[in-house]
């Protein structure tokens, strides 16, 4: 209700006026508890030491935030696709919350630069800035509530920063990037799917190597195997591809002894 009044106070005084300017330029709000917002900046490798000895970083915050940017999507989607089924849901929803693109959204909204780390070179381009993203929801999520990060999230960040047109046009034949997967790397792969008689549809398990690696239920063979194959490449950072083939490769090692 004050923020028009406090917004210009917080930002020029007081020991905390960077971080509240640094939570306005990226989300257009002053926050309740600060303190939320600058524990979500702090990465486990920058870790704060207690006088008890303990360590606080942001890995609680990012835990929260996980589940919170995932209800939020999945609330959305649920809405958006009225007619569409729970494997299309599913692997809409996992491509807009990916680690991929979060990592996208946090350069693009600025935290890139105000996160605190003390990791070194391809860990932190892989996966800090989309886990301090995580963290920052967790944090808004406990200081203004479900409702409004929802907002935030659909009407803003989502809203400028993720196409859904892109998203549904990407990649999504992810029983063909398993085959040529497989044949790359010479391991033989097999489509078990069989018509469900105590549910409608099918139910597809994916073996590769004689292995049961991932299933899928569908209305038809065809999405049954799809989203069998889908559930194979969760083990990767998205899809089935080079760089999350030694992923694969050791869930099937740890498997077959």
């Amino acid at each position: 209700m004050f923020d028009f009044i406090l917004r210009p106070f917080r930002r020029k005084y007081g020991a905390d006026k960077h971080f509240y300017a640094v939570v306005d330029d990226m989300f257009g709000f002053i926050p309740n508890n600060i303190e939320l917002y600058k524990l979500a900046l702090i990465h486990k490798s920058a870790s704060v030491e207690l006088e008890d000895g303990s360590h606080i970083n942001n890995e609680r915050l990012e835990f929260l935030g996980d589940a919170v940017i995932e209800s939020v999507t999945s609330d959305y989607l649920f809405i958006e696709f009225p007619d569409r089924d729970e494997g299309f849901l599913t692997q809409v929803r996992s491509k807009m919350v990916s680690r991929q693109s979060l990592n996208r959204i946090a350069s693009a909204i600025g935290l890139d630069k105000h996160v605190i780390s003390n990791a070194a070179g391809n860990t932190t381009q892989k996966h800090i800035y989309g886990d301090a993203f995580e963290a920052m929801m967790g944090a808004i999520y406990l200081d203004q509530g479900y409702d409004f990060v929802n907002r935030l999230l659909i009407n803003d960040i989502f809203a400028r920063h993720l196409s859904l047109d892109d998203v549904l046009q990407s990649e999504t034949d992810f029983k063909s990037r398993l085959i040529e997967w497989c044949q790359k790397n010479r391991y033989s792969i097999e489509f078990r799917t069989t018509n469900e008689a105590s549910r409608s549809g099918f139910h597809s398990v994916v073996y590769v190597d004689g292995i049961a690696v991932g299933h899928g239920h569908g209305d038809s063979k065809k999405a049954a195997e799809q989203n069998a194959a889908f559930s194979v490449s969760q083990t990767a950072p998205t899809t089935i591809t080079d760089e999350g083939s030694a992923e694969i490769l050791d869930r099937i090692d740890r498997m077959a002894n």
